[in-house]
């Protein structure tokens, strides 16, 4: 960053957002912590930061990288942020109602937000490609002792799983197995209560029928028996 330049003449890319509906004092404060980082650092600052505004300067900074890409064929990986600010816009004036009839001005401040990206030096670029790939190495050795210890971890969960199945598989077909025999044991008690009545309904349901059509034909011959007893009296009577 070169100081004594006039801001319009400031060598780099830039890219510029105006009229943002923030503070220049909210926006100066994510824009230092980007200031002379390289790009894929500052686009990182700009993602996980939980201000509203980092969104704002987040697609700056991508427009600035893109026209450096376009016009000046400068690849990514060889961009810094050079410089970056954010200038005061116009403040809309509004008004706010107050007690006993009085009203309180509202200031709706704006801001102009400009981002400069240049080539890094030859110098730092390497050694910050090789931090990268020391990085890189340390993180790919981590990344792939996870990955192992996320694949033993699936492995492990399958097989309790398994287990988990098998055991349960087999509780059931004891359970079958117990359901059948209590079955097979009600059938056969059913069985044994069932049979002496299916015996004994025949006998208790037939011997009355037997014995009406027994009695039935015999009261005939018991009217003519007793008839010749009533003519017996009958004469018995006239005699005396």
């Amino acid at each position: 960053m070169s100081f004594g330049v006039k801001t319009n003449e400031r060598p780099g890319t830039r890219a510029q957002v105006k009229y943002v509906r923030s503070s220049a004092y909210k926006a100066r404060e994510v824009l230092d912590l980007v200031r002379g980082e390289p790009v894929d650092r500052a686009l990182e600052i700009l993602e996980f930061s939980e201000r509203d505004i980092a969104r704002v300067i987040l697609k700056c900074l991508e427009s600035a990288i893109a026209n450096a890409e376009a016009n000046d064929g400068i690849s990514a990986d060889q961009l810094e942020v050079a410089a970056c600010f954010a200038d005061e816009g116009p403040t809309l004036k509004r008004w706010r109602p107050r007690a006993r009839g009085r009203a309180t001005r509202i200031r709706k401040r704006t801001c102009h937000i400009t981002v400069i990206v240049g080539r890094i030096d030859p110098e730092r670029l390497a050694v910050l490609r090789e931090r990268n790939v020391s990085t890189t190495s340390a993180g790919g050795r981590a990344a792939e002792a996870r990955r192992q210890r996320v694949l033993r971890s699936r492995q492990a969960k399958a097989e309790r799983r398994a287990e988990e199945e098998h055991d349960h598989d087999h509780d059931h077909d004891h359970e079958d197995e117990a359901t059948d025999e209590v079955t097979t044991t009600d059938e056969a008690t059913e069985a044994a209560d069932e049979a002496p009545e299916t015996d004994e309904a025949p006998e208790t349901d037939e011997a009355p029928e037997t014995e009406a059509s027994t009695e039935e034909p015999a009261e005939p011959l018991d009217e003519t028996a007793d008839a010749p007893d009533t003519a017996d009296g009958d004469a018995d009577g006239e005699d005396s």
